[in-house]
């Protein structure tokens, strides 16, 4: 059995080194200009994720789960009231942890440290299709319980055709770029033998976030006026490709 094996692979391998090798030989052989081609398409964000967290503090485990429990389900309540579909949210990331502070040293001894409760931290993460109610639902989600806005990211759900529309536009221009650099030194380009796509920078998510002291409802104003921008988000592409010289 391990003979025949042997005399299956080593046909296949020898042929892949052999074909491996012709094309290194072919390319280092050929006159060949690289490029790169770069493209960004910008479109108007239509759907909105929020992560919140919804964080109790309490001495007695129970009773530190059970308020928790009950602003959650304010949350989730208020997410069904904006018509927000069940599949569109979803408790996440849930921990529950004691807390503790330092103590005050006496005669350069440490003391121990003083316990502060129970914290039950629960993220939920909602998405909205509707990005023209982004801050209506913000606000109201603070007024329901929760203490801080970890993130609102703004997304495309057409990303796919908009990456595909970036990939075409990126093509386009590293051929305009080989045609230019060629014709500067009395040349022109042939059929492309090479093209691979580079990743860096392909969707751009326009994201609010406030690190440390991210969004709490301790800190939320009422206004008549929206303080939010949708503005656009960028998708882009990258290409490296090797054109024939001629």
């Amino acid at each position: 059995m391990r003979l025949q094996f042997y005399r299956t692979i080593l046909p296949v391998a020898l042929f892949l080194a052999c074909a491996a090798s012709a094309l290194a030989q072919d390319s280092t052989s050929r006159p060949l200009i690289t490029v790169t081609g770069q493209a960004e398409v910008k479109v108007a964000p239509d759907e909105v994720v929020f992560r919140l967290v919804v964080e109790n503090l309490n001495k007695e485990l129970a009773a530190a789960k059970a308020v928790n429990d009950e602003s959650v389900r304010k949350v989730l309540a208020l997410a069904r009231s904006h018509q927000i579909p069940e599949r569109n949210v979803q408790t996440d990331y849930i921990t529950v942890e004691p807390k503790y502070a330092a103590a005050e040293t006496d005669n350069n001894r440490s003391a121990e440290p003083v316990f502060l409760g129970y914290e039950v931290s629960k993220r939920i993460v909602i998405i909205l299709n509707d990005v023209s109610r982004t801050e209506a639902l913000l606000s109201d989600v603070l007024m329901a319980g929760v203490n801080y806005v970890r993130g609102i990211e703004f997304r495309s759900t057409q990303i796919r055709r908009h990456k595909d529309q970036a990939r075409t536009l990126a093509i386009r221009a590293a051929q305009e770029k080989a045609t230019a650099l060629s014709r500067e030194i009395g040349q022109t380009i042939g059929k492309a033998f090479s093209i691979t796509e580079s990743e860096p920078g392909i969707y751009d998510n326009r994201t609010l976030m406030n690190n440390s002291s991210a969004i709490s409802a301790g800190g939320q104003t009422a206004s008549d006026e929206t303080t939010i921008a949708l503005g656009q988000i960028s998708i882009q592409a990258r290409v490296v490709v090797s054109f024939e010289l001629r």
